[in-house]
């Protein structure tokens, strides 16, 4: 299961996204209480796996703008989340590695979706980055022949309820695993990642599903102790926190 962390705002989330399993991270260039400067999301972007997906998110802005700013930042990916027509995202599909072109659930431009070439479409809520749930059903009428990644009010409480409905190629979230907007949760995120991760290993999701309160917390006080920043490469600690506590 493909799982993209996005509204992500400092290297210290980033870095945590990637060690808890994370295929993704996802940097907002619109407007948004989680905007964050290019330059800052390629300093972040350097510091990451290569294998990771580092994906610019952008909204009505133009396919010259979004390649520029993708290919200058280093980053692997556009996800386009806006009004964008099918030739613009074509434009921007065919001079960067991987695109991503977002719909709210009943956007009228879901009709013309198979014109979209895009590596994946993802479908969010009405109001993206409302962290409002709408009624999945929705997506079984859509007419999908791609990698579908299911988006908006995802949370560590219901992304096994949705994997199971919807059996999406991945999940995208923001606020579910937020402390506040633009700062992740160590927990939510953890909690998150090992829930959608778990379907790609059924012997494991039994353990994983039955989380209790009471785990969380004692893994939240293991992890309080870790610094805000480490390097992925050599700071192993958070690696053995998850391996201890799934044990």
């Amino acid at each position: 299961m493909f799982v993209k962390i996005c509204g992500t705002t400092n290297e210290s989330d980033a870095l945590l996204a990637v060690a808890l399993g994370a295929d993704a991270v996802g940097f907002v260039f619109a407007p948004s209480p989680r905007q964050i400067a290019p330059q800052i999301a390629r300093d972040i972007a350097r510091r990451l796996p290569p294998e990771i997906l580092t994906i610019g998110v952008f909204r009505d802005q133009s396919p010259q703008h979004v390649v520029e700013t993708v290919n200058s930042m280093g980053l692997r990916g556009a996800q386009l989340h806006g009004h964008e027509s099918p030739g613009e995202a074509r434009w921007v599909a065919e001079r960067v590695p991987f695109t991503i072109k977002a719909f709210s659930i009943g956007d009228h431009l879901l009709a013309k979706v198979d014109e979209y070439p895009v590596n994946a479409i993802l479908i969010d809520s009405h109001t993206p980055g409302s962290g409002n749930v709408f009624d999945w059903s929705l997506v079984e009428q859509l007419p999908l022949d791609r990698r579908l990644i299911l988006a908006g009010g995802l949370t560590p409480e219901n992304v096994a309820e949705a994997i199971e409905r919807v059996n999406p190629w991945g999940v995208d979230v923001v606020s579910g695993v937020e402390s506040v907007p633009g700062k992740k949760d160590p927990i939510r995120m953890r909690y998150f990642i090992n829930n959608a991760k778990a379907f790609e290993d059924e012997d494991d999701w039994d353990e994983l599903s039955d989380l209790a309160t009471g785990d969380l917390d004692a893994l939240a006080h293991d992890l309080a102790d870790e610094p805000d920043v480490f390097d992925w490469e050599e700071d192993s600690t958070i690696d053995a926190v998850v391996e201890d506590d799934l044990a």
